[in-house]
C-alpha cells in the first residue's frame, strides 16, 4: 500500500471478519508512506500541472522511487493497481481475479491525480470502485481489499455464503428472512417454511430474477445474455 496517509490502514479491515483473519495471518498489509520518498527538506510529492490548472499533481519520480521500493513480483501476476475514476470498474469478477494473483500493491493518489508517465513507465492498471469522485485513494482501496479479503479461504465461517450473493452468479441477491415470522402485520413468505428445498431454491431463484430484472437492466441483459452462449 502506497498512501500519503499511512494510519487510515487498516481502518475498518482492522475489525470484524477481516481483522480476526488479520490476526491469523490470512492476509496481511504492508504501508508505504509516500513521504518518506519525497524531495527536499520538506518531503515534497507534488508540483503544479503542466500546462497550468489547479491543484497539485503526485510526481513522477516520488511516486517511482517508492513504486520500485515495494512492488515486488511480476506486475502482470501480481498487479500494480492505481485507484482511479477513469479505471476500468470494479466487479465481482474483477475481485476474483484479484484475489487469484496472491496480492497486489496498490497506489492511492490525492490532489488532481499523478503524472500519466509513471503509470505507462510501471504498467500500472487503473481500478474504479464507482462513477463518482473521492478526496483521494484510500477508501477505495479499502473497498477493494474487503471484497478480496473476504474471499480467502478461513475468512467466512461458511463458504457456502459465498455463492448465493450478489454478482456470484450473475443477478442480484433473492430477499432474506428471519425470526420472527410476523412483524409490524408482515409475515415471511409461506414457501420458505415449507421445508421443501427444491421449492425454496426455486422462489429464491425467481426472486433474485425479477429484482435483477427490476433494479439492474445492465446485469439482466449481460445475465441473458450469459445463460444464450451457454
Amino acid at each position: 500500500m502506497l498512501t500519503l496517509f499511512p494510519d487510515m490502514f487498516p481502518g475498518s479491515l482492522g475489525q470484524s471478519l477481516a481483522g480476526k483473519a488479520l490476526e491469523r495471518n490470512i492476509w496481511s498489509l504492508e504501508v508505504t508512506d509516500l513521504k518518506t520518498f519525497g524531495l527536499g527538506k520538506y518531503r515534497t510529492v507534488d508540483d503544479t500541472p503542466t500546462g497550468g490548472g489547479p491543484g497539485m499533481v503526485m510526481r513522477p519520480d516520488v511516486l517511482a522511487s517508492a513504486i520500485d521500493a515495494v512492488h515486488i513480483g511480476d506486475a502482470e501476476k501480481q498487479p500494480l493497481i492505481y485507484l482511479s475514476p477513469r479505471g476500468e470498474v470494479l466487479n465481482q469478477a474483477l475481485v476474483h481475479e484479484l484475489k487469484d494473483a496472491g496480492g497486489a500493491t496498490l497506489l492511492c493518489g490525492r490532489f488532481e491525480g499523478v503524472d500519466e508517465r509513471v503509470l505507462e513507465a510501471r504498467n500500472v492498471r487503473e481500478v474504479s470502485i464507482g462513477d463518482y469522485v473521492l478526496s483521494g485513494g484510500e477508501p477505495a482501496a479499502l473497498v477493494l481489499m474487503d471484497a478480496i479479503i473476504r474471499l480467502l479461504p478461513g475468512v467466512i465461517g461458511d463458504a457456502a455464503t459465498l455463492e448465493s450473493e450478489s454478482f456470484e452468479s450473475g443477478l442480484l441477491e433473492y430477499p432474506q428472512y428471519t425470526r420472527p415470522q410476523e412483524w409490524e402485520g408482515r409475515m415471511v413468505p409461506d414457501v420458505l417454511l415449507s421445508g421443501h428445498h427444491g421449492e425454496i431454491d426455486g422462489w429464491r431463484r425467481r426472486q433474485a430474477e425479477d429484482i435483477t430484472r427490476a433494479r439492474r437492466p445492465d446485469l439482466w441483459k449481460r445475465y441473458n445474455a450469459q445463460d444464450e452462449d451457454e
